[in-house]
């Protein structure tokens, strides 16, 4: 952070008026890495709080936000023009927008291995026509940017592109600047995974770092694999609704089933997500919650590590048998603890006579 965005962050927590006040915090939304640009459409589904609340800064404290982003972006004029998107970037790059927080969907194609053309880009260079790559963008931003997210899977460890055997070496944000990395700000890459991302996860965590940037928020707080801790902190299996069924040793056969889905290869108990626990969106669906299993989207090791997806983990038979054996035993117990439970005390019985001991005041 530059020196008068700390003295205006300073003047605004004792509550006086500076020049930077009504100076916006830019974000600048690059979606030219290897994607399906599923993150953004994801994104347009978030509620809490909504993308609108961000851009119109509708939020109590939130700082004004001025949202550079391609899929609700209209400037389309010439490079280096008034009314062009790509415009901004450039101001970025000349440091003529302070702070802004650089946003990142799509892995990183390694430019280095061919020897001509390019795998990916993002407008174009004014002095020679030719595209400008997205790790070039990334080279020229990340300097200068408040601080650097990274949306989905593909954007945080390489996803789908980074599969063994791809011809573009694709990488994830942390692999291309290194894992050590921290921006001016002394903010480490912030990695929101997701194949797609949840919609809220993103939105809640672009919302912090701007309240962090006006200094009502400590450092964000994140795991060893860069996601934040809050969202990212219990795993698939403890916030399912179907836990309970595993514990019983209860395992579905068949997609329809409400039971466990391990044994139709769900990674649930293993993989670091909140999506069970708090729904797509409004509390509403999540992989689990509707049938389906736990692919591990969320996992620096995806998709390699977790494939194929509809067999049963490694070690979730040796679980699930352990599980079968203990559970057989934890449901009777219960079956026995409930008839004792589900009914009236002995004191009581059903019948016409009152015998309660309760004596009629008439």
């Amino acid at each position: 952070m530059s020196a008068a965005s700390r003295t205006a962050t300073k003047a605004a927590a004792k509550g006086k008026p500076s020049a930077e006040d009504e100076a916006p915090i830019h974000v600048l939304w690059i979606n030219a890495g290897l994607s399906c640009d599923g993150d953004s459409v994801a994104l347009t589904a978030a509620t809490q709080p909504s993308i609108e609340e961000i851009a119109l800064s509708a939020l109590p404290g939130l700082p004004k936000v001025a949202v550079h982003w391609p899929l609700i972006d209209f400037e389309s004029g010439p490079v280096q023009g008034a009314d062009t998107f790509i415009e901004w970037f450039f101001k970025g790059e000349r440091g003529e927008i302070d702070p802004f927080v650089l946003v990142i969907e799509g892995s990183i194609p390694n430019e280095s291995i061919k020897p001509e053309g390019y795998w990916c880009g993002f407008g174009d260079n004014p002095e020679t026509g030719q595209p400008i790559t997205t790790s070039e963008w990334i080279d020229r931003l990340a300097p200068k940017a408040l601080a650097v997210v990274a949306i989905g899977t593909c954007a945080t460890y390489g996803g789908i592109h980074a599969m063994a055997g791809n011809p573009t070496g694709a990488m994830g944000v942390p692999d291309y600047l290194g894992w050590d990395w921290t921006s001016k700000a002394g903010i480490p890459i912030v990695c929101v995974p997701g194949c797609p991302i949840k919609p809220d996860n993103f939105s809640e965590t672009l919302t912090y770092l701007l309240y962090q940037a006006t200094g009502a928020a400590p450092m964000i707080p994140l795991d060893e694999q860069l996601r934040p801790t809050w969202l990212f902190g219990s795993t698939v299996h403890e916030g399912c609704d179907r836990a309970g069924y595993y514990e019983q040793g209860e395992f579905a056969t068949t997609y329809d089933s409400p039971k466990c889905s391990v044994k139709l290869g769900c990674w649930g108990p293993v993989v670091k997500c909140n999506v069970p626990k708090r729904g797509w969106m409004d509390g509403i669906g999540g992989c689990p919650n509707v049938g389906g299993i736990c692919i591990a989207c969320t996992m620096p090791g995806f998709p390699d590590n977790f494939m194929p997806f509809m067999d049963e983990p490694p070690g979730a038979k040796v679980s699930r048998t352990a599980s079968a054996a203990y559970g057989s035993v934890v449901r009777r117990l219960r079956g026995i603890t409930a008839k004792t439970v589900d009914s009236e005390p002995k004191w009581r019985h059903r019948g016409d006579q009152l015998t309660t001991g309760y004596r009629q005041p008439w």
